[in-house]
């Protein structure tokens, strides 16, 4: 799953990552500088509205009136595109979560660490993400989730859940409105970044009170539990 992540680099360093123009979006060079993002709070995603591009601040979570428990925070990529709750955003709310990691907490007996999981060149990475649209508008707790996948190899030892990271190339595809479910669903197939790009590092436990924030949330500790 993902429940923390981190999104501290500028709008520039992102979407310089994903080849845009400045006519395309509005760039920004100041770091957006949060290094700890929780469920439950708004969060930049990028999403493509009338051929547009914006990136635009959504509530992460999604719990439709029915839904009496909860806002959910994930969905299983395996079967996002063809459940209940899921299929009306994966076929009109497809969006994108500009990352530069996340964080899991892996588990030996009853002790618990925090690792910090990111691109092994500290590339941007860009989260398969879906929801209710259009994202300018306040839909109250039906925001987002980030779309995931099967850990394999050594990162299934962190978890067995992952955020689903898009290449940069896949990204406009992924967004627009000519994307058929069928074609989205192949392009989180054969698009996702395999685990072998990916390095992680134990962090300080600080990271679990989300009070907290800041670069020291990100950097390797020598001393982890687990």
């Amino acid at each position: 799953m993902c429940g923390r992540f981190a999104q501290y680099s500028s709008r520039d360093s992102y979407f310089d990552s994903l080849g845009l123009k400045p006519d395309e979006i509005i760039y920004d060079p100041e770091p957006i500088g949060r290094f700890n993002i929780a469920p439950g709070t708004k969060v930049l995603l990028l999403n493509e509205r009338e051929d547009e591009l914006h990136f635009d601040p959504v509530y992460w979570g999604y719990g439709p009136e029915w839904w009496n428990k909860q806002p959910l925070i994930n969905a299983r990529g395996e079967t996002a595109a063809s459940g209940r709750i899921f299929k009306p955003l994966w076929q009109h709310g497809r969006a994108i979560v500009p990352a530069d990691g996340w964080f899991e907490w892996k588990r030996g007996g009853d002790k618990k660490q925090p690792y910090f999981i990111y691109h092994k060149r500290k590339a941007p990475l860009f989260f398969a993400a879906i929801g209710k649209a259009p994202y300018d508008k306040d839909h109250g707790h039906e925001g987002f989730v980030i779309v995931t996948a099967a850990s394999n190899k050594g990162m299934v030892d962190i978890h067995d859940r992952r955020p689903l990271v898009l290449t940069a190339d896949a990204v406009h595809e992924w967004l627009s409105a000519e994307t058929s479910p069928e074609r989205a669903e192949k392009i989180a197939h054969d698009a996702a970044l395999p685990e072998k790009d990916f390095i992680w590092h134990p962090v300080t436990k600080k990271v679990g009170n989300i009070h907290n924030q800041g670069e020291e949330l990100v950097v390797q500790i020598d001393d982890p539990v687990v």
